[in-house]
């Protein structure tokens, strides 16, 4: 596969890249990876990025979803030669996914405000995954997410559909000093999720204050 120089690449470029470093004259790093093998990447690379935004860095910014676009564009290729999908099944994909979901926009639907669309976000979402019970909405929360922000989105499907019991509060993990805190922790994220504050960030935040400030 011929590769060209030039003074500024385009997305198509990148495709082009990723093909021929995964080639057979390619790098033999990138022809060994898999989806698991650069799986932590991917996670990596998403926290560098949100670490611009919150430096307010544009510059970085521009750098670090370069690199996720790069995992992104990665996983791809590894799926189209697997037979699995490619580039343009995930774009498909995600477009459709905003259309369907955007019926104030591409339909007939009416909304007031912001909240009204995540309403419907979410109406949508459960309709299309075909959630019949709790159990199947609170299996479709990501088990890789951080912890609190799992438990606020956990309690928020919970919520929703006004299943949100105090049994979900008094669970038992078979150690007390574990069970104590995992109990506090976990009413302290729906606390803050009423208050509409994203309790991560805000660990985030004071952590980062804390390494700046001593």
């Amino acid at each position: 596969m011929e590769f060209q120089f030039k003074n500024e690449y385009k997305f198509e470029d990148l495709l082009n890249i990723m093909e021929i470093l995964r080639g057979k004259n390619g790098c033999p790093w990138d022809r060994e990876q898999t989806h698991s093998s650069i799986r932590n990447s991917l996670v990596e690379e998403t926290y560098e990025a949100v670490e611009a935004i919150d430096l307010n860095n544009r510059e970085m910014l521009c750098e670090e979803l370069g690199d996720v676009l790069l995992q992104v564009v990665f996983h791809a290729q590894i799926a189209k030669e697997n037979g699995e999908f490619d580039i343009n099944a995930v774009a498909d994909g995600i477009c459709k996914k905003l259309v369907v979901r955007h019926p104030h926009v591409f339909g007939d639907t009416s909304v007031n405000n912001s909240d009204d669309v995540i309403r419907n976000w979410d109406a949508i979402k459960y309709q299309t995954k075909k959630y019949d019970s709790l159990r199947e909405q609170l299996d479709g929360v990501s088990k890789a997410l951080p912890s609190l922000i799992r438990a606020q989105k956990l309690q928020k499907r919970a919520d929703n559909a006004g299943k949100l019991t105090d049994e979900m509060f008094s669970l038992d993990l078979g150690d007390p000093a574990l069970t104590a805190y995992a109990r506090e922790l976990f009413s302290l994220a729906n606390k803050a999720r009423l208050e509409k504050i994203d309790l991560e960030e805000a660990l985030s935040k004071y952590n980062a204050q804390l390494t700046e400030q001593f």
